[in-house]
């Protein structure tokens, strides 16, 4: 009897010492897609993108326009074909259709491949901006004793009352001024 009180005591206290360890736990919060935007690295990336994409774009534009050119071209031959030329017409229509699908495809792969280099070029400039925030974060929430930090900024966090934006000292770590 004795022993089952004794295990029944043991139980209670480890039970309650685990309650009390949770509840002493902090809980922080911290608006990351904020600090992330306000990097100065975030601001010249940023940069640096719009100019590789409006350049591709351009790039894009200029095919486009021979493109339609070309169509241009090939309808004014249709318009002006008779019965006297309709065979060198024709011939040449045909030649002009196959340019004009030949254009086609490479306007497409160069869409392609521009979309992948404007791909590999954000990866290339925002992995170290955000490797950079995540660790001021940690470090942080090290510094000020979190067990938890949330992002607020994904909207994947429904609910929270109370914790401690921690958004602030992370901007402050990072050299971050408003």
């Amino acid at each position: 009897m004795r022993n089952l009180f004794r295990n029944v005591a043991v139980a209670a206290v480890v039970f309650l010492s685990a309650q009390y360890a949770s509840a002493q736990q902090k809980i922080g919060h911290v608006n990351a897609d904020d600090v992330f935007q306000l990097t100065a690295e975030f601001k010249a990336a940023n940069e640096q993108l719009k100019t590789l994409n409006d350049t591709k774009t351009k790039e894009l534009q200029d095919m486009f326009q021979m493109f339609q050119q070309k169509q241009n071209e090939a309808n004014e031959k249709l318009r002006n074909r008779s019965e006297a030329n309709r065979e060198a017409v024709d011939a040449e229509l045909q030649t002009l259709g196959q340019e004009l699908q030949d254009m086609e495809q490479r306007m497409q792969e160069n869409q392609r491949i521009a979309q992948e280099e404007v791909g590999k070029k954000q990866q290339e400039l925002l992995s170290p901006i955000q490797t950079k925030v995540m660790t001021a974060i940690n470090a942080v929430a090290k510094e000020k004793g979190f067990a938890y930090v949330l992002d607020t900024s994904n909207g994947n966090v429904l609910y929270f009352d109370g914790g401690e934006d921690i958004t602030a000292d992370v901007k402050t770590k990072l050299n971050i001024k408003e």
